[in-house]
């Protein structure tokens, strides 16, 4: 198995596997620019500066530890740099995406865990439009994508539609606004907005897919997506990595496989910013936390999707 999505009948790469199954060793984080043109990277700085200067104007808080001056302090940021420096192979995690016998039916390469300041960051971003921790985020998002397509030829990306309810109550899309962050640093891969919500799915409840189990989410997104009518003249034989930001049962991705496989595409897989553990198989997870001496609650504030 590999982190990078393989086209069919290539041999299978050993690759890290899930972290709590077997996790990694600490290491520093590294602090890098995004950038290799120093005109960009001093761009950076002078927008970096420009923030600090707001931020004395408008004093901020940094969402995930409460730091003053900053929506994410260089403290927590290092954290999402070292919660998503490694990116792995998620889809086992996630029912929808295996089938009985163990079969991969869709891979997926997640950035991270959707735990610890990760998860604050993902939520403030989606539920509170913090856009300053795009670039954080977005970073991390990048990394997972360079990971799995890193060598192949004429993939395009496909983001996950948002719902019509989720756009009007945020004013974005997330996965959208991230997928922005991402081109910039992988110009090369196309992004494809060719999926769209069919509003037909045929299980229509309030709330979002929070608190279902994964036959209820399955229900509730089965047939809830399609690619719209110029999408389905430019996708038949392309190879696509269909992008979301949490990936839980794998019901949404496998919705969205679906779609692309009906227009003609060639789906390789997906790319997440972060995997969730369910409640029912989170054992793993908590006891590798626990075993570090770290108490966050994973469903505590687990998103329910669109939220």
């Amino acid at each position: 198995m590999s982190n990078r999505l393989r086209a069919p009948g290539r041999a299978p790469r050993t690759v890290r596997v899930d972290p709590d199954l077997v996790p990694p060793a600490e290491r520093h984080a590294r602090h890098r620019s995004d950038h290799q043109s120093a005109l960009l990277r001093l761009v950076d700085q002078a927008a970096g500066a420009a923030g600090d200067l707001l931020a004395l104007a408008v004093p901020v808080d940094c969402v995930c530890c409460g730091a003053e001056d900053r929506a994410l302090c260089i403290a927590c940021d290092r954290n999402i740099r070292r919660l998503t420096h490694e990116p792995f192979r998620a889809e086992r995690g996630a029912p929808a995406l295996m089938d009985v016998d163990g079969t991969v039916l869709l891979p997926v390469v997640a950035a991270g865990v959707y735990r610890e300041e990760l998860a604050q960051a993902l939520l403030s971003f989606k539920r509170h439009g913090q856009h300053q921790l795009g670039d954080s985020l977005g970073r991390a998002l990048a990394g997972a994508v360079r990971a799995a397509t890193d060598g192949a030829e004429g993939i395009c990306l496909v983001p996950v539609p948002t719902s019509n309810a989720a756009f009007l109550k945020r004013g974005f899309s997330p996965v959208h606004l991230l997928l922005r962050k991402v081109s910039r640093q992988l110009p090369e891969l196309r992004v494809a907005h060719v999926l769209e919500k069919s509003g037909t799915s045929v299980l229509q409840l309030p709330g979002g897919q929070k608190g279902l189990d994964r036959g209820g989410r399955a229900r509730r997104v089965r047939g809830s997506m399609r690619v719209h009518q110029r999408g389905r003249k430019r996708l038949p034989g392309h190879r696509c990595v269909i992008v979301d930001d949490v990936l839980t049962t794998g019901a949404t991705l496998s919705e969205a496989a679906r779609a692309l496989h009906l227009a003609g595409a060639v789906v390789a897989g997906a790319v997440v910013l972060a995997a969730t553990r369910a409640p029912d198989s989170a054992g793993s997870g908590a006891a590798s936390a626990e075993a570090r001496g770290e108490g966050h609650d994973l469903e505590k504030n687990k998103p329910g999707k669109d939220e």
